[in-house]
């Protein structure tokens, strides 16, 4: 077969996406109890079975759940009897779609169930996402999730990327967006208030909360008889920063904008992102890095800021820019991902429907 004849990647597709509603505590539930009402519900968007999913990826960490190998656990919700093709990142559950992506494009599988899943609120979460740090220099300093981010608020500051009244407005934005979003844990006015870490007041800092989210991968034309307009998956790609952050300039984010442009970001403008972005400072990297103009929809959803599920945050991004996408509201979506300190891993995703 000469090149010319030889057939491209295939195409894969975002055919489902179902989350919780996201809430501050969730004590009366385990995981997996949390977990199964999400699973069914994506299953059932589609008619699949599970049965019919030919591999299944989560994303979880064990530092929530507070023991080794939590997510097994988990496994009793998705069915793992008869046994299944199933794999496990200890990341955002973005990363497990990342995972799914690549195994689809082999052609090993037709589809995929994806699923990310934290429980926050047993513990001080700030206190958990220290042990990301350099364990040498950095962790034993025990400098939390907020104080990190606060860092970065104010060398963009002095920078001059960014003001206490804009940070405010991204604030406000996404808090009305969420007004619109059944699941969201937060909406409508912010409460300023004292700062939590200055320059950063509380509503400039995503809530602590519990929730989980799951999407369902189809390829070619076995996307278009689950779902009537499949979000397709154009390109998906992640990079990394140094793990010290004084080697980072920590005003802009080059990870995000190298992972964008290998995903096709910058090929033809985008309609919508959902940028995970915790920290209101953070939208501001990004919007810069992304080279996102005015005209985008920028978190309609409410983002982060509204609800921050760990571990399962970025994949929702993917999830509510293809659910637009089903729904006929966007052609042209971007979705990012991020984990660790001051945006120190990104992943960038373009997708786009069918023309209509």
């Amino acid at each position: 077969m000469t090149r010319e004849e030889a057939p491209g990647p295939r195409e894969i597709a975002v055919v489902a996406f179902a989350q919780t509603d996201h809430r501050r505590t969730s004590d009366e539930l385990s995981e997996v109890e949390m977990l199964m009402p999400v699973l069914h519900d994506v299953l059932e968007r589609t008619g699949l079975k599970t049965g019919d999913i030919g591999f299944t990826c989560s994303g979880s960490s064990d530092y929530l759940a507070g023991r080794a190998f939590s997510f097994t656990l988990a496994l009793d919700g998705v069915g793992a009897w008869p046994p299944i093709s199933e794999s496990h990142v200890e990341m955002d559950g973005a990363w497990a779609l990342y995972e799914a992506w690549t195994k689809l494009l082999t052609g090993d599988a037709d589809t995929a169930l994806v699923y990310a899943y934290g429980k926050s609120s047993p513990g001080s979460v700030r206190d958990v996402l220290s042990r990301q740090l350099d364990p040498y220099y950095m962790a034993p300093l025990w400098p939390d999730s907020v104080a990190l981010a606060a860092l970065q608020a104010q060398a963009l500051m002095d920078a001059g990327g960014t003001d206490e009244p804009a940070l405010a407005a991204v604030a406000a934005r996404s808090r009305r967006a969420a007004t619109a979003n059944p699941h969201a844990q937060l909406k409508g006015s912010v409460p300023q208030g004292e700062y939590v870490v200055r320059p950063l007041r509380r509503g400039d800092c995503p809530p602590i909360g519990d929730g989980a989210a799951a999407v369902i991968l189809a390829a070619g034309e076995r996307a278009r008889e689950l779902c009537d307009r499949p979000a397709w998956i154009r390109g998906v790609d992640h990079r990394i920063e140094a793990h010290g952050l004084g080697v980072r300039d920590l005003t802009d984010s080059p990870s995000a904008r190298r992972a964008a442009e290998n995903a096709g970001a910058f090929e033809r403008p985008v309609d919508t992102a959902e940028l995970h972005a915790p920290f209101t400072a953070q939208e501001v990297i990004l919007r810069r890095a992304l080279r996102l103009g005015d005209s985008v929809a920028v978190n309609p959803s409410g983002g982060a800021l509204a609800a921050n599920p760990v571990m399962a945050a970025g994949l929702i991004r993917i999830g509510e820019a293809a659910a637009r996408i089903h729904r006929g509201e966007s052609d042209r979506a971007l979705a990012h991902a991020t984990s660790g300190p001051c945006l120190q891993q990104n992943l960038v995703a373009v997708l786009e429907g069918d023309p209509r």
